[in-house]
């Protein structure tokens, strides 16, 4: 345990890496576990024998830890988790998908020093913000620690802060929580660090406010008037070579190795190589983290062979063809037997940050609107998974106390299923679709987005609203392929990929950005839903204040 208090100096310090810090654990957890029945049962035996109370904790404090309601992605929380505990913190881990009420019943029966909340996907920053009017609301006092990859400072400070008058925090990454955490538990430094805290997020506030006042805004019927124009008539749709659903099953790992976009995986283990060494193999070269990245990358060889010989990963996939055409800022898809409407796809329109002779793009923008009444244009739907078997396989693999290549085969599982999106695409624009037959590209290429045609996401910055999945899984039916949707809408295996195809040569991809409160109200219009529903799905692109 003393060795691992210079670990976690070490990392706080910049003086060793994460994956060192992860690799010491996976030793100090496993030595632990195999001393502490002996250790407890001789401490148990003192107390008898000498009448002695129980000892104090030994550790600085207690920290509960969650990836909150609905979310499923774990790697980030997992890191934190570890790393606090080699700097000598209690962790108490309540996995993913965890309800408010199982955070704060924990956080009162531990004694929590701190709560710790994860997420990934938008939707979880309003979970967050339930959580901490919870725990203000059964008059906890203990500090609330923020991170995953969607939270930022400025969403803390705004909408998280204001509704618990105790100390929140916003931490970028692992070695930021063990320094806020180390900070708060030291009353000789713990004043001076809530005031600065106090201090900066009152600035960011205050930042965010103005820049509510300054930004404007293009009336929605004038975005439309200014929409990204494609000429339909010098446009001949392709039609796929099948419409409707085909489904992959268990896909052959081996063909998605070359698709493999390395560069996120590095960012998993916090090995950011400087410029001119930021990208993949490059990073090799960097004089800081290139020694590191290099024995990690090699780990990574050895655990993507053991996955794919062993067959611990499942990857499968389901594509639809179907029948479109747009109808102002959404889209419209038919059954192609009956020609009957099947469901709708809501676009959000470009509002601001245009310039005067910019399009404001939506993605209704690339599909063709109904030519002399019959749709002649199509999209495509897809959803794929390299995550089946991975869960069940990481918790053995933690129960075994080896963090580490829990964390590796969840960050292979995860690149994987990009590969997968990747390949599939590729398929898509050259065979399955057929639209881009001649491509001749590297995979390097695909990288780079060099390929016609685009993939966007539902959540993601072309279209914000996650509850555009509910029609596509609809459509796709991905339950039957194992790829389903928690509450919130998050995917599970959390190793998945799900979008929708565009194939007309002038798509690309565009940030949608703020939006003002004529676009949120003739949205809720369109889809039937009330207003204060799309203010929550949307709520990290509204660009008006919200009660």
């Amino acid at each position: 345990m003393d060795g691992m208090a210079v670990v976690g100096e070490l990392f706080g310090a910049g003086k060793m890496f994460l994956p060192q810090v992860i690799k010491s654990a996976r030793v100090m957890k496993k030595a632990v576990a195999h001393l502490l029945p002996f250790m407890d049962a001789e401490r148990q035996a003192n107390i008898e024998k000498m009448g002695l109370s129980e000892e104090e904790s030994p550790y600085q404090g207690t920290v509960v830890i969650a990836t909150v309601k609905g979310d499923v992605h774990d790697i980030g929380k997992n890191i934190v988790a570890v790393v606090l505990g080699c700097n000598n913190f209690k962790v108490v881990d309540l996995g993913v998908m965890t309800p408010c009420e199982t955070i704060i019943k924990a956080a009162i029966e531990e004694k929590a020093d701190f709560i710790g909340l994860s997420g990934l996907i938008t939707p979880s920053l309003d979970e967050m913000v339930h959580v901490a009017k919870e725990m203000n609301r059964v008059g906890l006092k203990i500090p609330l620690l923020i991170g995953g990859a969607t939270t930022s400072k400025t969403h803390t400070a705004v909408k998280i802060a204001p509704r618990y008058p105790h100390p929140v925090v916003h931490c970028l990454d692992a070695s930021k929580s063990v320094v806020v955490c180390s900070s708060l538990s030291d009353l000789t430094v713990r004043d001076a660090f809530l005031q600065d805290l106090d201090e900066d997020y009152e600035e960011v506030r205050q930042e965010h406010y103005e820049s509510l006042k300054d930004r404007r805004f293009t009336a929605l019927e004038k975005t439309r008037e200014k929409k990204f124009k494609i000429d339909w008539n010098k446009f001949s749709p392709v039609k796929p070579s099948f419409l409707g659903r085909r489904e992959f099953q268990d896909f052959d790992l081996n063909e998605l190795v070359p698709y493999i976009d390395w560069k996120p995986f590095f960012d998993v283990w916090q090995l950011r190589g400087k410029y001119p060494n930021r990208s993949y193999p490059k990073i090799f070269n960097d004089a800081d983290v290139g020694a590191e990245a290099k024995k990690v990358f090699d780990d990574a060889k050895v655990w993507l062979r053991k996955l794919i010989d062993e067959k611990i990963l499942v990857a499968n996939a389901v594509i639809s063809f179907l029948p479109a055409s747009s109808d102002g800022d959404d889209m419209h898809v038919y059954d192609p037997e009956t020609g009957n409407k099947l469901e709708t796809f809501y676009g959000l329109r470009q509002q601001s940050g245009r310039e005067h002779d910019q399009s404001h793009f939506c993605l209704s923008d690339f599909i063709r609107p109904l030519n002399n009444g019959v749709p002649d244009d199509y999209l495509g739907l897809f959803a794929c998974t390299a995550g089946l078997g991975a869960e069940e396989y990481c918790k053995t693999l933690e129960k075994n106390h080896d963090d580490y290549a829990s964390i590796m085969v969840k960050a292979l599982a995860d690149r994987l299923a990009e590969a997968y999106a990747e390949y599939l695409h590729k398929e898509v624009r050259t065979t399955l679709w057929g639209y881009s037959t001649n491509e001749r590209l590297t995979e390097s290429d695909l990288l780079s987005i060099k390929y016609e045609g685009i993939r966007p996401a539902c959540g993601y910055p072309s279209q914000p609203d996650h509850t555009e999945k509910v029609a596509l899984w609809k459509l796709l039916e991905a339950d039957k392929a194992g790829i389903v949707l928690t509450e919130h809408l998050a995917m599970l295996p959390a190793a998945s990929v799900s979008g929708l195809y565009f194939a007309n040569p002038e798509s690309q991809y565009f940030a949608v950005g703020k939006i003002d409160e004529d676009q949120v109200t003739d949205y809720a219009t369109r889809k039937k839903v009330p207003k204060a529903e799309v203010e929550r799905w949307l709520s990290p692109i509204i660009g008006y204040e919200l009660d």
